[in-house]
């Protein structure tokens, strides 16, 4: 019995080995990346997740923005999605060809593209003074930007239009002399 365990210790081993020198990528959580981001130096993983921030270009010829992988990426707050996680996110760094056509980044109004990226992780890198980032190799976007809507409550309306005229009125009372 130790013996059949032993061989298949070995051969998984070997599997996971194997998989990895035919480069491979593995497929892992934003938030997997963050808290195992050492286990993954060097590695080619794929990761979904939502662009936000902003496209920022340097060089002329490398994109940087940050990747969401979070619970507002499939329910933003906006959108009747509830507080349940701070925003956990990674630095991606891609040629700027492959960011052409991408839709504006998420915002407060705004959900950026959905994509599947994948690339390598350089945790620490040391030709970019220590950055951790994804080397984006391929991106595929699941689903496209969109302008995200918000509903005024009626009542916040008449309120804000009462405020309003009693600041009017008031205002009208104080220049009397």
């Amino acid at each position: 019995m130790r013996t059949l365990l032993t061989a298949l210790v070995v051969c998984a081993s070997l599997g996971d080995a194997s998989v990895a020198a035919a480069g491979s990528s593995v497929s892992v959580s934003v938030v997997d990346l963050v808290e195992r981001a050492v286990d993954y130096a060097g590695q080619t993983v794929t990761v979904e997740g939502e662009l936000v921030g902003d496209y920022g270009v340097r060089s002329g010829q490398w994109m940087w923005t940050q990747l969401n992988g979070d619970s507002y990426v499939t329910s933003p707050l906006r959108e009747g999605g509830s507080v349940s996680t701070a925003n956990i996110g990674v630095g991606v760094r891609m040629p700027v060809d492959a960011a052409r056509n991408l839709d504006p980044p998420g915002g407060y109004r705004h959900r950026g593209p959905v994509v599947r990226i994948t690339g390598v992780w350089r945790y620490h890198d040391p030709s970019r003074a220590g950055e951790t980032y994804l080397d984006v190799t391929s991106l595929t976007v699941m689903e496209p930007g969109r302008r995200l809507s918000e509903d005024t409550a009626p009542l916040s309306i008449v309120v804000g239009v009462l405020l309003l005229v009693a600041a009017g009125g008031m205002g009208l009372l104080w220049r009397r002399p």
